[in-house]
């Protein structure tokens, strides 16, 4: 997947998380904006019962800003809104899976990727599909709009199949378990859990297909987005990722969420 300046008066009806890092020395003017999609992807970003925002990247998002000594917010925007809305001074931070792509990069600037996660696809258990262009040709493949993943499929698959766009990763998952599509192609680590659950227990992995992933569509890992301006923030969050992953704090978070290492190499 996916900053700084003013303090916003958090209504009843305002979809904000404050995140106060203890003893911080970052004045009440100094609060960062956190920007997350609206819409959950676990278990990177989820609401827990409470209505607050949990999940790794929630919880990275603490330790960075506790790391900063910064305050900070979660604030909710609409996924296809997140850039604009960093653009005109709405949000701080895009902190919610977003690939660091040379597309991406004309129009906003990214901190160190923060984790990598290879793409996959997912169909039902025994289909034997063939996952090349010419393996799929007339096969519906779903995947996330607005997405790394999206602009590899359509570029990889869009002349022999069709590609099926949606909004979010659920809306995704439930067109597969229907049969409406026939294979869906999303972040490995974002499908795990998925599997595990009823309605994924009649799916399976079938992995990236023998088309190679071109970084210039796919990116370089998934990084924090940032106003091409604010190149002092980029530092204090690159710093403060080196230093959560040097002190282990960054494992001990990811661990409790995934089995694979995550961090960039």
């Amino acid at each position: 997947m996916k900053k700084m300046i003013r303090v916003l008066a958090v209504a009843a009806t305002a979809a904000l998380t404050m995140l106060s890092a203890p003893g911080s020395a970052v004045a009440a003017s100094d609060t960062l904006r956190f920007g997350v999609a609206a819409e959950p992807y676990p278990p990177f970003l989820m609401k827990t019962p409470t209505g607050q925002w949990g999940g790794f990247e929630a919880d990275l998002i603490r330790a960075l800003c506790d790391q900063m000594k910064a305050q900070c917010q979660i604030k909710e925007v609409s996924w296809d809104g997140i850039i604009p809305a960093l653009q005109s001074d709405k949000i701080d931070v895009i902190f919610n899976s977003m690939s660091i792509t040379p597309e991406r990069e004309k129009v906003i600037a990214f901190s160190r990727p923060y984790y990598e996660t290879p793409g996959v696809f997912v169909g039902p258990k025994g289909a034997h599909l063939t996952l090349s262009p010419a393996g799929l040709a007339g096969k519906v493949i779903g995947v996330q709009s607005s997405t790394g993943n999206a602009e590899f499929v359509k570029a990889a698959y869009g002349n022999t199949a069709t590609v099926r766009l949606y909004n979010t990763q659920d809306d995704c998952n439930a067109d597969l378990v229907a049969g409406r599509i026939d294979v869906m192609f999303l972040d490995k680590l974002g499908v795990i859990d998925f599997l595990k659950t009823k309605d994924g227990a009649s799916l399976e992995m079938m992995g990236p297909g023998s088309v190679k992933m071109d970084p210039a569509i796919y990116g370089s890992g998934i990084g924090a987005g940032l106003r091409k301006n604010d190149a002092t923030l980029k530092q204090r969050i690159d710093t403060a990722l080196v230093q959560l992953h040097d002190s282990g704090k960054y494992d001990t978070i990811a661990k409790k969420y995934f089995s694979i290492d995550l961090w960039p190499h």
